[in-house]
């Protein structure tokens, strides 16, 4: 696992959220936003799953979560179901978010389609959900 200080976590994060400086990576810290520092050697540091809680939480940010409501919700989660979170941070990223169309199919599934592909090709892609989500429920 590597090892990281809070200045390269700061620079690694920037490149994900310009906002995710040095002092925002102590911030959450010292908040208990991440878990405690790991002890390596006789230094203290962050390692790859800081970096997996951070991107969570500027994931979930990008939807709109406060930082309470975040703090909340990692506490209640899994190492694993964080990386699955921090994983989808490109999902949110603002060029996209404006470029691409979001469908609500249903309360549960909503896809979210490039301006690149066609009409057409759009509306094969909704009546494929739509038909394998009645398959679903038969």
């Amino acid at each position: 696992m590597n090892s990281y200080t809070a200045k390269q976590v700061a620079e690694i994060l920037q490149k994900d959220d310009p906002r995710m400086n040095l002092r925002t990576v102590r911030y959450y810290t010292q908040i208990g936003m991440v878990p405690p520092l790991e002890l390596m050697g006789n230094k203290r540091v962050y390692t790859d799953n800081h970096i997996h809680y951070f991107r969570a939480i500027i994931t979930l940010s990008r939807t709109g979560e406060t930082l309470a409501s975040i703090q909340g919700t990692l506490k209640k989660l899994s190492l694993v179901d964080i990386e699955k979170i921090s994983q989808q941070l490109t999902w949110y990223e603002p060029s996209r978010m404006i470029e691409n169309e979001t469908l609500k199919i249903t309360d549960d599934v909503m896809i979210t389609i490039s301006p690149r592909i066609s009409a057409e090709l759009k509306q094969r892609v909704i009546d494929s959900v739509s038909q394998a989500l009645r398959g679903d429920n038969q």
